[in-house]
């Protein structure tokens, strides 16, 4: 049984905003998926959204606890992250949210 404890604490967004190389979105689309893969512990979902007819996107990810991200960045996410590197214009601007509403169906 949950405790009520438990429908007070907040999870966290890691969001990432980026502009990929022309052409450049569909890769990192594949690479992304491949990072979010390597999840385990405290990862609650992710989701990736693209500006329509833009090389521009969001990275959604949503975690129990900040430190539970830390945690699962494997040297197969090292990889893949390395991989993904030469697809930005710049790189891409990132933080953390607490979420502070979650409403679903």
């Amino acid at each position: 049984m949950q405790e009520f404890s438990d429908f007070l604490r907040h999870k966290y967004a890691y969001i990432a905003i980026a502009t990929f190389k022309p052409g450049k979105f569909p890769e990192a689309q594949k690479l992304f998926e491949q990072a979010v893969a390597t999840y385990n512990q405290g990862f609650e979902g992710a989701y990736l959204f693209q500006k329509p007819n833009t090389d521009e996107g969001i990275a959604f990810i949503i975690w129990e606890k900040i430190e539970d991200m830390e945690e699962n960045q494997s040297a197969i996410y090292q990889k893949i992250m390395e991989k993904m590197k030469h697809l930005f214009v710049s790189p891409p601007e990132t933080d953390f949210y607490e979420v502070s509403t979650e409403i679903r169906n």
